[in-house]
């Protein structure tokens, strides 16, 4: 005689089971999506990112260290749409790092006579 099917014991546990497998399935289908529009549209990303640090980073550094204001208080001279742009500070070597995650980054430094100048790009 044939056993029947085993059914789970908790049918709660196997219901969250099939939501994980669920969502795991969603998440690699938007992380697949997210990754071919970068791949698609790589260049223009990555020339906005590039211009945006490089403004931010000068921008910052003349508030910072001309004009003698926080860096707090730099950030709001930032344009529309800069949000994603993160600055950090070096007191020592008179320069403001602007950073765009996972893309790029410029720094630019305050040069007696010059102002804030930025860094050489290296390509």
């Amino acid at each position: 005689m044939a056993k029947p099917a085993s059914r789970p014991r908790n049918p709660s546990a196997a219901g969250s089971a099939r939501k994980g497998r669920r969502w795991s399935w969603v998440l690699l289908v938007l992380a697949l999506i997210l990754g071919g529009v970068f791949i698609a549209f790589r260049t223009p990303i990555t020339g906005y990112a590039s211009a945006g640090t490089a403004y931010s980073a000068r921008v910052a550094c003349s508030c910072r260290f001309v004009a003698g204001r926080d860096l707090a208080d730099c950030e709001k001279d930032l344009l529309t749409g800069m949000e994603l742009v993160m600055l950090s500070e070096d007191e020592e070597a008179r320069s403001v790092t602007a950073t765009f995650p996972l893309i790029t980054s410029d720094t630019a430094r305050l040069r007696d006579g010059y102002g804030c100048v930025l860094d050489r790009w290296e390509g």
